[in-house]
């Protein structure tokens, strides 16, 4: 047992490093590190990895609070959502098999990995990490600071929470990989902005999937605790060298080994 949960505190170290070094969408490799390394189910692994990821994001959000970065009403409406629709996909995850579970997060795997692999790609080409920004429904009022709040972006806003949601309940995934993207689209903020309202909305967002998860008695807090607490720990281990070691060749590094994972993941479901 105490073997157990010090490998799970280990695994969980490393994906707050992951975190720490490439950023919100980094901790879509929980749930696959807890399958291979822990043994678990996509069911059983999905909550476990929600909490650590939730913890470290919180850490995130509060140092993005501290500078300012963080829209913390965008990020509140967005979550508020997501955590309406987060116990829909924990009902649902309950209600699918495990191989076909699997087979859907190794393909939301290869979706994250590639989304990210073109955004290093963009920065070693010298372009803006945004791409191009088309018509965004919310944009920042120049006098306030503050986004601009119309239907169109109320809405598109309110899309972006309950995709999130849904996917967080159903496999465990944070959500960065929905909502930089999102913010991205639909609002003219920089990224260091985006980045640390999407950490916002995910500590929010899994806070409430680990709670739905807890109150219908699928949460193993005996491996959740100890991985939570290795994620915070190699998150702040390894964020004072995010600056000399993060960048797009490190995020293009991650995308592969992503990749690899959704591999072994389809592999196991299929093959047993």
């Amino acid at each position: 047992m105490i073997e157990h949960q010090l490998l799970g505190a280990g695994l969980g170290a490393i994906i707050g490093a992951v975190l720490a070094l490439t950023g919100a969408g980094g901790g879509i490799l929980a749930v696959p590190l807890l399958v291979f390394g822990l043994g678990l189910s996509m069911v059983e692994a999905a909550p476990i990895g929600l909490l650590a990821v939730g913890l470290a994001a919180a850490v995130g959000a509060v140092l993005g609070l501290r500078q300012g970065l963080v829209r913390y009403r965008a990020a509140l409406f967005i979550a508020l959502i997501g955590i309406a629709c987060a116990p829909f996909g924990l009902m649902l995850a309950h209600r699918v098999p495990n191989t076909p579970l699997a087979l859907v997060f190794a393909g939301v795997l290869v979706y994250a990995c590639l989304r990210i692999w073109r955004k290093a790609a963009r920065e070693l080409r010298g372009e803006s990490p945004c791409g191009e920004r088309e018509i965004m429904p919310c944009v920042l009022n120049p006098l306030q600071g503050r986004l601009r709040w119309t239907l169109p972006c109320a809405r598109a806003l309110a899309f972006t929470g309950m995709l999130s949601g849904l996917l967080s309940g159903l496999l465990g995934v944070g959500g960065g990989f929905v909502i930089i993207p999102a913010l991205n689209r639909y609002t003219n903020l920089n990224m260091q902005s985006i980045v640390a309202t999407s950490l916002a909305v995910i500590a929010l967002v899994s806070t409430g999937s680990v709670v739905s998860a807890s109150v219908a008695g699928v949460m193993h807090w005996w491996v959740g605790a100890p991985f939570a607490a290795g994620a915070v720990l190699g998150l702040l281990l390894a964020r004072p060298l995010a600056s000399k070691l993060a960048g797009p060749r490190l995020q293009q590094l991650f995308a592969a080994v992503g990749c690899g994972a959704a591999v072994l993941l389809v592999g196991k479901a299929l093959l047993g």
